[in-house]
C-alpha cells in the first residue's frame, strides 16, 4: 500500500549542463535506435526462418525481446527530459518502470546463463545435444526464467510500494532504480537492502559464476580442437561472449551489492548506462550479426521485403 505523500518524482538525468545534454541526447538517441532496430531485427529473423527455430536462436529471441522491454522502459523517458526538460514522472509511472526494469534485469542475467549452458551442451556433448536440450528442456529453461524474473521483479517492486516517501522527491539518476528511491525513504529500508543483496549474490554472482563455470568447460573443449583455424575462431567467439557479459554482470554486482548509503550517483549513472543501454546495444552484434546462419537468415529477410515491395509497386 502506498502511505507515501510524494505523488511525483523529478528525473535529474545524467548531466544538468545543457551543451552536454544536446551531446548525449544524440549519442543515446542513436544506441537506442541501433538496440531497437538491431534486437527487433533479430526477433523477426528468428520468427520467419523456420531453419533458426532451434534452442539457441529461440534463446536469442528471448534476449532480444527482454534487451527491448529493457532499452524502452528508461531511454524514451530518459530522451524526453533531455529534450523538453520535462523532469516529472508520476509516482505511478516510475514503480512501473522500476517493475519491467527490475524485471528485464532479472531474466536477461538467468537468459546469459541459459545460453552459456546451451552451448556448453552443444561443444562439449555435440552427439547428445539434441537429446539433452529438446523442446521440453527449452520450455523449461524459458520457463524457470520468466518465474525468476517475475518474482525478482514482484518482490522489490513490492517492497519500494510498501517504503513511504514524504519528501524531497528529485532522483538523482536517469530512471527510477531501487538505489535511489531508497535513499529518498522517509522509512526504515533495511529489509530492501538485505533483498537486493540476496538477490546480487543469488542471481547477478550466481548467474555470473555458472556462466563463467560454462564458458570455462567450453575453452577446455576447445583446446582439444586440433586445427589452428578452428581454435582461433572458437576463441573468438567465447572471448566476445565473454566480454559482454562481464560488462553486465561487473557492473550489476556492483551497485546492488552496496548498502544504499553508500552510493555516489554521479559515478553510478554512468555504470548504470552499462547494463540500460551499453550491453543491450552490443548483444545483436556479438551474438547474432557475426554469426553466419543469422546473416543469412537477414538476408532471406530483406530479400522477402524488397520481393513484397516490388509485387506492391507493380
Amino acid at each position: 500500500m502506498n502511505n507515501s505523500i510524494v505523488t511525483e518524482f523529478m528525473i535529474l538525468g545524467l548531466t544538468q549542463n545543457p551543451e552536454l545534454q544536446g551531446i548525449l541526447f544524440i549519442v543515446f538517441l542513436c544506441m537506442y535506435f541501433v538496440a531497437f532496430f538491431g534486437n527487433g531485427l533479430i526477433i523477426i529473423t528468428i520468427i520467419y526462418n523456420t531453419t533458426l527455430h532451434t534452442p539457441m536462436y529461440v534463446f536469442l529471441l528471448a534476449l532480444a525481446i527482454v534487451d527491448i522491454i529493457c532499452t524502452t522502459s528508461i531511454i524514451p523517458k530518459m530522451l524526453e527530459i533531455m529534450l523538453t526538460s520535462e523532469k516529472s514522472i508520476s509516482y505511478g509511472s516510475c514503480m512501473s518502470q522500476l517493475f519491467f526494469f527490475t524485471w528485464s534485469l532479472g531474466a536477461e542475467m538467468v537468459l546469459f546463463t541459459t545460453m552459456a549452458y546451451d552451448r556448453y551442451v552443444a561443444i562439449c556433448f555435440p552427439l547428445r545435444y539434441s537429446i539433452i536440450m529438446n523442446h521440453h528442456m527449452c520450455v523449461a529453461l524459458l520457463s524457470i526464467t520468466m518465474v525468476i524474473a517475475v518474482t525478482n521483479s514482484w518482490v522489490h517492486t513490492g517492497l519500494i510500494l510498501n517504503l513511504t516517501f514524504c519528501g524531497p522527491n528529485n532522483i538523482d539518476h536517469f530512471f527510477c532504480e531501487i538505489p535511489p528511491l531508497l535513499s529518498l525513504s522517509c522509512s526504515s529500508v533495511r529489509i530492501n537492502e538485505v533483498m537486493v543483496y540476496v538477490a546480487d549474490i543469488s542471481l547477478a554472482i550466481g548467474d555470473f559464476s555458472l556462466t563463467c563455470m560454462s564458458y570455462g568447460f567450453i575453452i577446455v573443449a576447445i583446446l582439444r580442437i586440433r586445427t589452428a583455424e578452428g581454435k582461433r575462431k572458437a576463441f573468438s567467439t567465447c572471448s566476445s561472449h565473454l566480454i559482454v557479459v562481464s560488462l553486465y554482470y561487473s557492473p550489476v554486482i556492483y551497485t546492488y551489492i552496496r548498502p544504499a548509503s553508500s552510493y555516489s550517483f554521479e559515478r553510478d549513472k554512468v555504470i548504470a548506462a552499462l547494463y540500460t543501454l551499453v550491453t543491450p546495444t552490443l548483444n545483436p552484434i556479438v551474438y547474432s550479426f557475426r554469426n553466419k546462419e543469422m546473416q543469412t537468415g537477414i538476408q532471406k529477410v530483406f530479400a522477402f521485403l524488397k520481393h513484397q515491395l516490388f509485387h506492391k509497386r507493380i
